[in-house]
């Protein structure tokens, strides 16, 4: 019984307007998980947090990709927090550089 949503949010998805179509079409969210062998919890924390398995079940039975109803959230960008990957070579602590012998004499 999915069904795409006949008036998608013209300003874009958020939390309210993907609850409100879910609602609209007469589903639970704890059906979702349960159908979707995930607990219920998931689901609440896909609101807040990168839930990639919720995502997924929510965007397929809305029949709208993920990155339309996240779009903050992708494209899934692996990066580190404080990686010198990210940062170019210059960051890199182990780069050699010449010593100045003028200062230390």
């Amino acid at each position: 019984m999915m069904a795409k949503p006949e008036h998608p949010p013209s300003n874009g998805w958020d939390r309210h307007s993907i609850l409100a179509e879910i609602r609209r079409q007469k589903m639970p969210i704890s059906f979702l998980a349960q159908q979707a062998d995930m607990s219920p919890n998931a689901f609440s924390h896909v609101w807040t947090r990168v839930t990639r398995a919720a995502e997924e079940v929510i965007s397929d039975f809305l029949e709208t990709p993920a990155k339309e109803l996240w779009p903050d959230r992708y494209p899934i960008q692996s990066s580190y927090f404080g990686s010198s990957k990210s940062a170019g070579l210059s960051a890199s602590q182990k780069q050699h550089k010449p010593t100045d012998n003028a200062v230390a004499a």
